[in-house]
């Protein structure tokens, strides 16, 4: 029995092997995709006539980007999206990227399904920092408003007093705009155990080293090329 040989045995062991690790390399090219779309997403904002004030930038310690964020409604409207999150360290620099989830619902006069980028502000990156692996409503646990517009003009603003986020979005569709009080933002503990190969807390990400990625440098490049 010792000598007894199972090519149909390793051969499965080899098969589910290979589907194993098939599966986890496709699961990581989904996030590296959505790291690769928050780029574009910041690299058009930045090339906007109109785009978020290089002031409001400056103080920034914070920024979640939600590419191709879900709007629809009649009536009763919702919305769904994924994207990253990242923080100011103390040396200036920006973290490594912590996949969120962004989901709530808003009533309103709306009619209309539309694809909206997103990109959320922080004055203060303890809000992101806290968030763990729970989630905070935009609106309650943190104020937020609509970010001011006019790439070097602090004129009309609040920035420096009052809202805790603000919000940008480009939009093409039925909706004029955006509405964001009573969307909730949660940690994708799966996506972040795709993309780093380990189930790691959201905090354990930002203040990781940076990451080798391509993506993730481009990420960052790109973020830090905005307030220019």
């Amino acid at each position: 029995m010792k000598n007894m040989k199972f090519p149909g045995i390793k051969a499965a062991v080899i098969l589910c092997a290979g589907l194993f690790l098939s599966t986890t390399v496709t699961a990581q090219d989904k996030e590296q995709k959505k790291i690769e779309a928050a780029t574009t997403v910041l690299s058009d904002f930045s090339k906007m006539k109109e785009s978020i004030p290089s002031e409001l930038l400056a103080i920034t310690e914070g920024i979640i980007v939600v590419p191709k964020l879900i709007n629809a409604g009649f009536v009763i409207g919702g919305k769904h999206g994924k994207g990253v999150a990242m923080v100011k360290k103390a040396d200036g620099s920006w973290s490594n990227p912590v996949f969120v989830t962004i989901t709530g619902g808003s009533v309103g006069a709306q009619i209309g399904v539309q694809a909206v980028d997103l990109i959320l502000v922080f004055k203060n990156s303890k809000s992101l920092t806290d968030i763990k692996k729970s989630s905070f409503t935009l609106g309650g646990d943190l104020s937020v408003a609509a970010g001011p517009v006019g790439r070097s003009s602090t004129a009309n603003t609040d920035y420096k007093l009052e809202a805790e986020v603000y919000s940008y979005s480009r939009s093409k569709g039925l909706f004029a705009g955006i509405t964001l009080n009573g969307a909730s933002l949660a940690v994708d503990a799966q996506a972040n155990t795709n993309f780093y190969g380990e189930d790691m807390t959201a905090n354990t990400i930002f203040n990781a080293s940076a990451s080798s990625a391509a993506a993730v440098k481009t990420l960052k490049s790109t973020l830090v090329g905005m307030k220019k």
